[in-house]
């Protein structure tokens, strides 16, 4: 059996009972704690040239330690010229060991290296715990390859938690070490 992540043995020892003061929790299993971590980009240049979706999907599999899948349009729409069934992007998700050694790199190094880098909106809730951040620039990622880079690319990170309200999943997200801005 695998090792645990460090943030998952943090989470375990040091996260569990700070929340179980804050909110109250009688029970270790109604903290809150990352259930899943989806990482998608959109290529819409795919449709020219389907190459670059290759290299997008590559670059995706490197920074996530998972091999990316294929998202293909659901629908027709004429006025983008876009067909049912064309790929457009590309995904991962992430769960278990993976996905909080995601967050721990996603939180200590490629987040710091963001230009003008200032933490991340608090703004950015569903209103059921879940949390979305959009990275404007791939290479932010230490695994991405500078000279193999063909055009800077986005993609958008939601980080899925158990968390019920938008405040538990705020402290949940802090306490593991996510920069949040200072509103």
């Amino acid at each position: 059996m695998a090792t645990p992540a460090r943030l998952k043995s943090r989470y375990d020892k040091e996260i569990v009972p700070v929340m179980m003061e804050r909110f109250g929790y009688k029970n270790r299993n109604a903290v809150p704690r990352l259930n899943t971590i989806v990482l998608n980009m959109g290529v819409g240049e795919a449709l020219q040239n389907i190459k670059i979706l290759d290299n997008a999907a590559e670059q995706m599999t490197l920074i996530a330690g998972q091999k990316a899948a294929i998202t293909r349009a659901k629908k027709s729409i004429a006025n983008f010229k876009i067909r049912e069934g064309n790929p457009l992007g590309c995904r991962v998700t992430l769960r278990g060991n993976r996905m909080y050694e995601f967050f721990d790199r996603l939180c200590s190094i490629a987040l710091p290296r963001v230009r003008d880098f200032r933490g991340l909106p608090t703004k950015s809730f569903d209103g059921r715990g879940n949390y979305t951040v959009g990275v404007k620039d791939q290479m932010i990622f230490p695994e991405v390859n500078y000279q193999k880079v063909d055009k800077v690319r986005g993609m958008n990170i939601s980080i899925i938690t158990t968390a019920r309200t938008d405040q538990e999943a705020r402290n949940l997200l802090a306490l593991l070490g996510l920069p949040f801005r200072k509103d």
